[in-house]
């Protein structure tokens, strides 16, 4: 083997990688910041307005379709027109918008419905969340899209 065939079969050397750990822990730090602010403010509306045991509990129904609409209104803002730090999406993306919003209480809400029941409140409280929340989000994304176009020359 001549030192020319040599040279080419020698491995370059690697630099060194930082750790997976290092380079995720700036995100899940803004997620568990963004998620326990928007559980702070879910959790005060229902301190705020309480639902009564067995009726349509219509404090965790509207914070979900506000979550959804502001949602789709981020998403547009945040993919279309702003070209935001790396930690945005995640602290309030994921963080405050998916603390605020909260579809775990709104599995146990229908169970309680159900078990108290009130299982046609149940039902309707099951379809509408899913309805209104999907419609929220579609009319946030075309609302901000309609602004955004209204705004260019």
């Amino acid at each position: 083997m001549t030192a020319r065939e040599a040279e080419n079969l020698r491995v370059p050397p690697r630099t060194p990688r930082p750790p997976v750990w290092r380079g995720q822990a700036p995100v899940v730090a803004v997620v568990a910041l963004g998620g326990a602010t928007g559980a702070v403010a879910r959790y005060g509306a229902q301190l705020a307005w309480p639902a009564e045991p067995g009726h349509f509990p219509w404090v965790t129904f509207w914070t979900n379709v506000v979550g959804c609409a502001v949602i789709g209104v981020f998403m547009v803002v945040i993919t279309d027109v702003w070209a935001a730090h790396r930690l945005v999406r995640p602290f309030f993306g994921t963080g405050v918008l998916g603390g605020f919003t909260t579809f775990s209480t709104y599995a146990v809400d229908i169970q309680r419905l159900v078990d108290s029941g009130r299982p046609g409140t149940g039902l309707a409280y099951l379809a509408a969340t899913l309805v209104a929340a999907l419609s929220a989000v579609w009319l946030g994304v075309a609302a901000a899209r309609r602004v955004l176009k209204w705004r260019q020359p």
